[in-house]
């Protein structure tokens, strides 16, 4: 089970200086990346939030965040095709 081995849990605090920001926080996805598999297309960071390519998020709790990545295009005009 993914939750034997992740390093973020209630009682454990980030070893970062300047702490990683917890899974329930807005900037949660701005925390260290401890495993990455671009092959797969996801990343396991340090809070225990497994963050997909597509900007979609699985929470340590089993809470899932749709994918973000229209939103953020969208924010960035420059990158659009004419």
């Amino acid at each position: 089970m993914v939750t034997d081995v992740l390093p973020h849990q209630e009682n454990h605090a980030c070893q970062h200086s300047s702490p990683c920001p917890p899974p329930t926080a807005p900037d949660r996805d701005a925390a260290h990346v401890l495993v990455s598999h671009p092959e797969q297309g996801w990343s396991l960071l340090c809070n225990g939030v497994v963050l997909f390519e597509d900007t979609g998020e699985l929470l340590p709790d089993g809470q899932s965040i749709a994918a973000r990545r229209a939103d953020l295009l969208g924010a960035a005009a420059h990158r659009k095709s004419n």
